[in-house]
């Protein structure tokens, strides 16, 4: 059965289907009496209990904790794809992955293969995953390239990971970089993080509460203490918590050995020494905010690109980890400060997805998204001010697309997809939708389908699919149908040899 059969049978239901927000469909409020400055801290990699305000049970981090106290934690924060680039390049545009085909990492600029060179690749499993994207085109029009033309000034600092690596891997690319796509102050550095492998090991003259000096987070500083004539958005885009794992800081790794916890293996040791060190980093541009006279009238979002990696993130009590659609390799720690505006100390248990912040941010700033095209967010900003919940954010879907394969050649790849089992299962080709309390998860290879309620079951162990057959039926309609809609890449059978006559 092809595609289109496919999902000419699965409308056979005449289900009814939420498409999403289209520019002019957002209702223009009133701005608040100044326009803030946004900050973005987006972490690499950081699983959803990897901090202290999160449950974490390892890691310290005193200052993402206290920002939690200090303005509202999402308890059902979302990334938009399980992966890095897929993650960015949709926050960036307020355009799902699967709208944007761009739904895994990016490549070297080098490397153009055939579909049959590609599909080799995949040669072991009955299906062909999309090939890859390299770069977001120019058409796509960036949170920075909008808040330009509503008077921000735009800055960038760390990963963009969303064009061809240059170079290097991450390299950033000379053609699609983030100066090209809107930013103005640019910074390009790996900062800390980065150590060469020839020197992980070896460690720095650092004494028990000393850390190295982080470029990324200092060139962030230098653009906050910039004068500023007009409201500004500071993308800071760490590394950190990325593997590989390395510190400098001999210190660190002791504090956490010591600990003496259960399972904590080496892996984990030095992981929790790069939550703290992050942490620390993320201490230093809080305290230059408030230093510079800025926090009063400034935005802060806190979050990740997609769930902890599973051989050594925290992800419980979800399931599951980056590169597949369980809880954990989406649902994400994500905190906002806003004083005078958002209250401190809040939840919010309303489910949001990072394509929500190009309309909030372009409502903070006074003006409406492009009007040309369809988005995949919408506005949060009345849950930021603790306003009642609109009828837009109630229920509404939030659907996720990752239709590749995914495994380390080391791991046994029948091994299935647990709670932080500490190994790397294979992913299978997958998308997914929540709606309300409800998830669905769909599997390629068969057509097949989970579902699980969230509200009791966070978990995502009891398959409801044969319990609420009405309720699977309708979100896996929801779910194809606005893939069609969006034109997403699906993956395919592989090519059949050609046999002589």
């Amino acid at each position: 059965m092809n595609r289109r059969q496919l999902l000419a049978r699965s409308l056979l239901s005449g289900a009814a289907v939420a498409l999403p927000h289209s520019a002019g469909a957002w209702a223009a409020e009133a701005a608040p009496p100044a326009r803030p400055n946004i900050l973005l801290i987006f972490i690499d990699d950081l699983g959803y209990a990897d901090t202290g305000c999160y449950g974490s049970p390892i890691p310290e981090t005193p200052n993402i904790d206290r920002l939690a106290t200090q303005g509202m934690r999402f308890t059902s924060g979302y990334a938009s794809a399980p992966i890095c680039s897929a993650s960015r390049a949709a926050l960036l545009t307020g355009r799902s992955c699967a709208r944007l085909g761009f739904e895994f990492v990016t490549d070297y600029e080098d490397k153009n293969p055939t579909f049959d060179q590609w599909a080799d690749q995949y040669k072991q499993y009955p299906l062909v995953p999309p090939m890859k994207a390299k770069n977001l085109p120019f058409y796509e029009r960036t949170i920075a390239e909008q808040l330009n033309d509503a008077g921000y000034m735009t800055g960038m600092t760390g990963k963009w990971h969303v064009a061809a690596h240059h170079l290097k891997y991450n390299g950033w690319s000379l053609t699609h970089g983030p100066a090209q796509q809107g930013f103005q102050w640019t910074n390009d550095t790996e900062g800390a993080w980065f150590v060469p492998k020839e020197e992980r090991g070896k460690y720095g003259p650092y004494k028990q509460g000393e850390f190295p000096e982080d470029e990324l987070t200092q060139g962030a500083i230098g653009f906050l203490k910039q004068p500023h004539d007009k409201p500004f958005f500071l993308y800071v885009s760490h590394y950190y918590v990325h593997d590989p794992l390395a510190t400098r800081c001999q210190w660190l790794l002791d504090k956490y050995r010591e600990k003496g916890f259960p399972d904590i293996s080496e892996d984990r040791v030095k992981y929790a020494a790069e939550i703290e060190q992050m942490d620390h980093y993320v201490g230093q541009l809080l305290k230059a905010l408030d230093e510079a006279g800025l926090a009063d009238n400034t935005l802060v979002i806190f979050t990740s690109d997609n769930g902890g990696q599973p051989d050594h993130a925290w992800n419980r009590p979800l399931r599951g980890s980056k590169w597949n659609l369980y809880e954990g390799g989406v649902r994400e720690p994500l905190i906002a400060r806003w004083p005078g505006v958002i209250e401190a100390g809040s939840t919010c248990d309303v489910p949001v997805v990072s394509t929500d912040f190009l309309p909030t941010f372009m409502e903070l700033a006074g003006r409406q998204p492009d009007a040309d095209r369809e988005y995949d967010g919408a506005s949060i900003l009345p849950l930021l001010k603790g306003e009642p919940t609109p009828d837009n954010l109630i229920d509404r879907p939030l659907i996720w697309h990752f239709p590749y394969y995914h495994r380390r050649p080391s791991t046994d790849p029948s091994l299935p997809i647990g709670i932080e089992d500490q190994y790397i299962p294979l992913t299978h080709p997958q998308s997914s939708i929540r709606k309300g309390r409800y998830k669905l998860l769909y599997f390629y290879e068969d057509q097949s389908v989970e579902l699980y309620d969230l509200e009791t079951d966070i978990s995502e162990q009891h398959d409801l699919n044969k319990e609420k057959p009405e309720v699977a039926s309708e979100l896996r309609n929801e779910l194809l149908t606005y893939l069609e809609h969006v034109h997403a890449r699906f993956p395919t059978p592989k090519p059949q040899p050609v046999t002589q006559p």
